[in-house]
């Protein structure tokens, strides 16, 4: 467990891992009857990025950087290799395993790690900064997907007409504003629209994969993992490094598992076997047919559209390509949060958009973040083949970084047998292991800002956390035991006055430090005084509402409530005063007040963090959400007292 105080950053130790968890099945996937409609959602949300691949897969994999002459046996490969990725990365890895380890409906980096048994000591600390590590390798990969997919889209223009093409970055720029203006509306009312467009999506890919197979049905042969083999047996190293492009198929494969949580298992595997898989593979043969036929053309993907269904079908593309952003936009959302709620990132401002899905939220700072880098990368490249050179380093990393947690999971939590944990974690291990060998050669073209953008948040996430646990030693020192407090209370027996005092604090056994500064400046108590801890678990993501809230009384009219969250909920104090109602504390909310401590920090102090570290950490307190909006205080009742603390 960690305690989530209101007064700044003090009193949240470093995320410990895991416990046992009872595998509860995911709060979508008990609602049956919703299935279908949220299967229709998920082709939107959750598909929209791999459902957009095609637009530059076998481009990439052909006429890319590595690429290959079209001849028949590497068009084959290449189909060979990019169907086995399909079906062994997404299907049987991610649809088929790794999304039974969903933690009570949850899934993600944090969501997984958070299902190990606690673990200490080197091997503990290796587990969470490798989980760190792929959470902001999926914020890389958000940068990066919806650039280049709404601009390979937009680029189909350039096969009608190449006096359209000085229009494809500035077209782009306006569809990329368009989208991430869009989201505040949330992601279900996103995966109603998108939805339905993206089915029609699937089914135009599927259409123009059969036009092409018609053309050369023995492109179908490729399902042969020979070829895949004969393929690097004759290109030998070259062949090697177009796994670089063919890792493109896989795009938003990750963010599937993150974005599990918005409509639950069921739904995601119906989309992805019903229509998406299977239009997949049509298509990339299909564009392997007219490689064959054509082994000029330079743009596979439109070249399969007859001439005078071009325009439409860039149009379709295009909003496909939006949907196709919106897995890792989602994503990034939910990982925030976890992250917040963790102790990992400062509080940030969340509104949730749904009354009926807890995990349906929209968080304006990652969004504005997001748009700004995805606009620089498409007016910083112009070309999508140049960011596709930028693209894959991230996302295999983080594919070795879930086989690793997954195999954790697998022999702590479900105590998996080696004989059947090892043969199984081998394959991954090897696919992914062979992607990200691939993908390291394409960072100086590119790959190095994924990268960068990576090590810039996991610094600021280990600062973020250390700087706490600091912090929380400090604050912890200057405590006064609650009883020594009582007991002086009672013995001094203080002037009271009317209403209710509610001291949001850290520490759920110790005197708030503001309820000290408060009483040795006034002299005075309200006639009831709560002491209220926020306590957020590390592995549990929602906490049924009857376990929500407990009160305890103390004496000397002092109460001590202890609210408990899970790390994918949002603490509301009033709704927890509420709740506490139930259990008999009675308070007025014109006459409660809500007492916060504000800490200003000071680095001249000889902690363990260096220096400049601790000059990071007090500015991300600095920039923080305010207690007073994160935890919904109603601003006109809130009191803050300040104090200083050196590090």
């Amino acid at each position: 467990m960690q305690n989530m105080g209101a007064s700044g950053p003090d009193g949240a130790p470093s995320l410990e891992i895991g416990a046992p968890v009872t595998h509860a099945a995911s709060r979508v996937d008990a609602r049956h009857d919703k299935n279908l409609p949220l299967a229709i959602g998920a082709l939107g949300v959750v598909f929209g990025d791999i459902g957009t691949s095609p637009l530059y897969t076998m481009k990439e994999a052909i006429f890319g950087l590595h690429g290959v002459p079209a001849t028949h046996a590497n068009v084959l490969g290449i189909l060979s290799l990019v169907f086995w990725a399909l079906t062994l990365v997404v299907a049987f890895k991610y649809i088929g395993f790794v999304m039974k380890a969903d933690n009570r409906g949850e899934g993600g980096i944090f969501a997984l790690l958070a299902l190990l048994p606690p673990v200490r000591g080197k091997h503990g600390g290796t587990l969470v900064v490798a989980a760190l590590l792929g959470a902001a390798l999926l914020y890389g990969d958000g940068i990066i997907t919806p650039a280049i997919s709404v601009l390979s889209a937009i680029e189909g223009l350039e096969v009608a007409t190449t006096a359209l093409r000085p229009a494809v970055v500035p077209l782009t720029v306006v569809i990329l504003l368009f989208l991430f203006g869009f989201q505040k509306r949330g992601t279900e009312r996103i995966g109603r629209l998108f939805g339905p467009v993206m089915a029609g999506w699937f089914l135009v890919l599927a259409a123009l994969g059969v036009r092409g197979i018609l053309m050369h049905p023995g492109v179908l042969e490729a399902v042969n993992p020979s070829y895949a083999v004969a393929f690097f047996a004759h290109n030998h190293f070259h062949g090697f490094l177009v796994l670089g492009a063919v890792v493109l198929c896989l795009t938003g494969s990750e963010a599937l598992y993150a974005d599990l949580g918005h409509f639950g298992r069921r739904p995601i595997r119906l989309a992805w076997f019903v229509l998406a898989f299977p239009a997949l593979l049509l298509n990339y043969a299909g564009q392997g047919a007219i490689l064959l036929a054509e082994p000029q053309v330079e743009n596979p993907f439109f070249a399969l559209v007859p001439r005078m269904l071009l325009y439409p079908v860039v149009a379709i593309a295009t909003l496909a390509t939006v949907i196709a952003s919106q897995a890792l936009i989602s994503g990034a959302f939910s990982l925030t949060r976890q992250a917040v709620q963790l102790g990992y990132l400062p509080r940030v401002h969340i509104v949730h958009t749904s009354g009926e899905t807890e995990g349906q939220i929209y968080i304006p700072w990652v969004n504005t973040a997001l748009m700004v880098a995805c606009i620089a990368l498409v007016i910083g490249f112009k070309k999508s083949s140049e960011l596709a050179a930028a693209y894959g380093v991230a996302v295999t990393a983080n594919m070795i970084i879930t086989t690793l947690l997954f195999l954790e999971v697998a022999r702590l939590t479900w105590k998996w047998p080696m004989w059947k944990t090892l043969p199984l974690v081998s394959i991954f291990f090897v696919v992914d292991f062979a992607f990200f060998s691939a993908n390291l050669l394409k960072v100086a073209e590119g790959g190095w800002l994924p990268l960068a953008v990576a090590v810039g948040l996991v610094t600021i996430m280990l600062t973020w956390r250390d700087g706490r646990a600091e912090l929380r030693r400090e604050v912890a020192a200057r405590t006064l035991p609650l009883e020594l407090f009582l007991d002086d209370v009672h013995r001094r027996e203080p002037r009271r006055v009317p209403g209710t005092a509610v001291f949001l604090s850290a520490n759920p056994v110790g005197t708030p430090p503001a309820m000290l500064h408060h009483f040795k400046h006034n002299q005075t108590l309200h006639e009831q005084v709560v002491i209220l801890s926020v306590v957020v678990s590390d592995y549990v993501p929602f906490v049924p509402k009857g376990e929500l809230v407990h009160v305890e009384e103390l004496g000397e009219g002092f109460f001590r409530v202890e609210a408990r969250y899970g790390f994918m909920q949002t603490p509301n104090v009033p709704a927890v005063l509420r709740k506490a109602w139930r259990q008999g504390l009675t308070t007025d909310p014109a006459t409660t007040s809500f007492v916060l401590g504000r800490e200003t920090l000071l680095t001249t102090g000889k902690g363990r963090m260096s220096r400049w570290r601790k000059g990071l950490f007090r500015y991300l307190s600095r920039n923080a959400e305010p207690a007073t909006a994160y935890f919904g205080l109603p601003p006109g009742r809130v009191i803050e007292l300040g104090m200083q603390v050196e590090l």
